[in-house]
């Protein structure tokens, strides 16, 4: 799955550890869902559609 956390961050101007805190969740949990290496849960991604206030699909893409 394909995904826009990294983009989407860094628009907000949210360094990897304020972007964990304001999602509850390890810096490594968002370096390692930014390299594509870890498939959030769906909670999690709809934590993060909701930290940047666009729908989940405008963050996470699945592979054709």
């Amino acid at each position: 799955m394909d995904n826009r956390l990294k983009a989407l961050r860094e628009q907000a101007r949210l360094s990897q550890a304020e972007c964990a805190e304001a999602l509850g969740v390890s810096r490594q949990t968002v370096i390692s869902i930014e390299k594509g290496h870890f498939d959030p849960r769906l909670s999690l991604a709809f934590r993060i559609a909701a930290l940047f206030e666009v729908p989940v699909d405008q963050v996470f893409v699945p592979d054709a």
